[in-house]
């Protein structure tokens, strides 16, 4: 790709009626409130930073990079936008495109795993010439990708309710696809941060692994809310056997307190009749 040299170092006002965006654009959403934020300042200071465009007819031009100050345009009521016009054909457009969206640090986790998925198969590259062309690690290629393997619909829970990508990665250890969505809707119920979240889908894990080794596992939980509800569910259940048990929780800065009551009475007289059954 290279400058046109007749109108090198030229910025060009182009009607943006003639400006149509570029298929390979990632990005897929942009937020409302950024936009409206740009679009006002661009209607105090102008467009800074130029689009930049290629001609693909005598008046019309593909849009390479700079959509998000195309769209801000429209809305402050341009009708012009400065552009800087280069010489590339089809496959440079869509790499350039490419690479100048996927160096931005506000791309949608999935949006750049998909970006990376299409750089590689238009140019034919594998996953470390793909990170040495975008300055990455062959191993963040590699797990950026992996995202993919995540459905749409569960990618798009994951953006809507706000999780990370890192929560996205632990539930890729689920392959079961009913199995991963159950999960995912409890981490979102329950607001669980990356490390609840891995624990829970460890949990869920550890039947499957004792399974296959034919041994019981010893389960480590960190969360001592899974103990409680423990608790409560024996005194649940004691209290539908006819025992009168009851619970009673106390919470200070140090420490939980959990007491368990349960009258002798009852206790005695289950014991008598399961001794005399």
């Amino acid at each position: 790709m290279a400058f046109l040299t007749k109108e090198e170092n030229k910025v060009l006002d182009i009607p943006i009626l003639q400006i149509r965006p570029n298929k390979t654009q990632p990005r897929q959403y942009f937020n409302e409130e950024e936009l409206k934020n740009l679009a006002q300042s661009i209607a105090a200071n102008g467009i800074l930073q130029p689009l930049t465009v290629r001609r693909i007819s005598q008046n019309e031009y593909e849009l390479i990079a700079g959509e998000r100050r195309l769209r801000a345009a429209v809305m402050a009521g341009f009708i012009k936008v400065p552009c800087i016009l280069v010489k590339c054909n089809d496959k440079e457009s869509a790499v350039f495109a490419l690479l100048e969206n996927l160096q931005r640090s506000d791309l949608g986790m999935f949006e750049e795993a998909r970006g990376i998925n299409r750089l590689i198969n238009k140019c034919g590259l594998t996953q470390e010439q793909a990170a040495s062309q975008l300055g990455k690690k062959q191993s963040t290629v590699a797990n950026k990708l992996r995202l993919l393997k995540l459905t749409y619909e569960e990618q798009d829970w994951i953006i809507q309710s706000g999780l990370t990508e890192r929560h996205a990665r632990a539930l890729l250890k689920i392959d079961n696809i009913d199995l991963r969505k159950e999960i995912m809707s409890k981490i979102i119920a329950d607001s669980l941060n990356v490390s609840q979240t891995d624990q829970l889908v460890e949990q869920m894990l550890a039947p499957a692994a004792e399974k296959r080794d034919g041994r019981a596992k010893t389960i480590v939980v960190k969360d001592i809310r899974i103990f409680l509800n423990t608790i409560n569910k024996a005194v649940d259940t004691m209290r539908l056997s006819g025992i009168d048990a009851y619970s009673k929780k106390e919470e200070t800065e140090d420490y939980i307190e959990y007491t368990v009551k349960i009258p002798k009475s009852c206790a005695f007289k289950h014991r008598s009749t399961s001794n005399s059954a």
